[in-house]
């Protein structure tokens, strides 16, 4: 029930934020946290990443199948993580495991980058995510109609 209340009074939250425009980092990792499953210790890799979403210096999400994200919390900052073109993560024998594996930001200035460990692993909920996600742009569109209603 707590986490029902804790999930309603964010999603409340979120939608204020979404009206007024871009969701911040923090904003989106919060979104991401109300959506992700009991901490892991690893997961299966298969070589490639289907997508990923930054979440700030410290965190981002990663899709290993189009229905299967993970949240990957880091250790520390990540450098450049908020401008990377790309990642790629290490892994052993196809698994990426949280305390050893790490994310490197690929691509950006000439000087190589500090890979990033994974301190924590957390499943995502994918559909909610994306139920969540299309609920928030809903009701920024809603929000603008109604200003440019109330501004003619």
């Amino acid at each position: 029930m707590k986490k029902l209340l804790v999930a309603a009074t964010l999603a409340a939250t979120l939608v204020g934020c979404a009206t007024a425009g871009k969701l911040s980092s923090d904003e989106r990792l919060q979104l991401y946290r109300s959506h992700a499953g009991a901490p892991v210790n690893s997961f299966k890799y298969f070589g490639s990443l289907n997508g990923w979403t930054e979440l700030g210096d410290s965190a981002l999400a990663v899709w290993t199948k189009p229905s299967e994200a993970w949240l990957l919390s880091l250790s520390g900052p990540c450098m450049d993580l908020s401008y990377a073109p790309a990642i790629s993560v290490t892994n052993m024998m196809g698994q990426v495991s949280a305390r050893f594996d790490r994310v490197i930001v690929l691509g950006g200035g000439p000087v190589g980058h500090v890979p990033c460990r994974i301190e924590t692993i957390q499943p995502l909920d994918v559909k909610a995510l994306k139920a969540s996600e299309k609920e928030l742009r809903e009701a920024k569109i809603a929000e603008r109609a109604a200003d440019q209603a109330g501004g003619e």
